[in-house]
């Protein structure tokens, strides 16, 4: 099964995908938020149609705690929506971490800040995805 996976963030989307078998994610793309979310919402459908994806993972950003702080709540309702936009589900997953995790990645990696600016967004997706395929593909 090939999912595609987004890391929401405020000014930029992060797009990973799986390989067909749903073994290895792999980053893609990052999305500018244009300010436009039904044109933004646009372009992830055109991803999951030429990816062929069956299943859209989105990035939850719960606090350390557990919790569901103001930035996860504002990813619930975007996730709604996309929901109801895309035809494929759409499933939450948590994204704790993901983005450090990226970040030291990039830096082993000997890339500069702006070189690991312009990527970290979809390395982060795909770090997320990876641990949900990791966990099984869980849906909810």
């Amino acid at each position: 099964m090939r999912a595609l996976g987004l890391d929401l963030g405020t000014k930029r989307v992060g797009v990973a995908v799986s390989d067909s078998g749903g073994t290895l994610a792999t980053p893609i793309e990052v999305v500018a938020r244009l300010g436009d979310r039904p044109r933004e919402h646009r372009i992830i459908v055109e991803l999951v149609e030429e990816w062929e994806a069956e299943i859209v993972v989105v990035g939850l950003p719960y606090s350390l705690d557990g919790s569901l702080g103001p930035m996860a709540q504002k990813c619930l309702a975007e996730i709604k929506v996309l929901g109801d936009t895309l035809d494929v589900p759409v499933v939450p997953y948590d994204e704790r971490l993901t983005t450090v995790t990226a970040e030291r990645s990039l830096m082993e990696q000997n890339m500069n800040a702006e070189e690991r600016r312009r990527v970290i967004d979809k390395v982060a997706a795909a770090v997320m995805l990876q641990a949900w395929l990791d966990a099984g593909m869980p849906r909810g």
